[in-house]
């Protein structure tokens, strides 16, 4: 009975962890944690400590991918590093504040903050509305992509660990 619900809580925390992902919230730790909590129900028969160590690492690389894909596509769309700063404060100050928009705001918020910062760090530095205007729509796009690899990383880490506890 244990490990049935250790695998409920596995899926519970795994699909939690990817709604998570497209609102800016920490949903790959909440993956992780669902997986030590597996884990530890079922005294880690499943799971070894290099996996464990595999899991965290992955969350870890998610979120630095997360930042550096949102400072690279300002770059990319012309921004200077400048916007690229601008994308990723902006982006996670619109998260956190949201807009009055239920259930979705703080992801509308965070695309429109990632937009924000980095037209208004690139328009600080070069003074050229074209160039802010297609940093920040970098910055959009770059947004967009970390979310997707994000959630890539977390069906990664829940269907790696649903296979080894199904296995057993």
């Amino acid at each position: 009975m244990t490990d049935l619900t250790a695998v409920l809580l596995l899926i519970a925390a795994g699909l939690t962890g990817l709604v998570l992902i497209p609102f800016g919230l920490p949903g790959l730790w909440v993956i992780v944690l669902g997986i030590l909590g597996y884990g530890w129900l079922t005294d880690f028969q499943t799971l070894s400590a290099g996996f464990l160590a595999l899991v965290i690492g992955l969350a870890a690389l998610g979120e630095l991918a997360e930042a550096w894909i949102g400072f690279r596509f300002a770059q990319r769309y012309g921004g200077s590093s400048r916007a690229g700063w601008g994308a990723l404060i902006g982006g996670l100050v619109g998260a956190v504040v949201g807009v009055p928009v239920p259930v979705v705001g703080s992801v509308i918020g965070g695309f429109v903050g990632a937009f924000a910062g980095a037209a208004l760090f690139e328009y600080s530095r070069a003074r050229r509305s074209d160039g802010a205007v297609r940093a920040g729509w970098g910055a959009v796009l770059g947004r967009a992509a970390a979310a997707a690899v994000k959630m890539a990383v977390g069906v990664a880490l829940v269907a790696g660990t649903l296979f080894l506890a199904l296995r057993g």
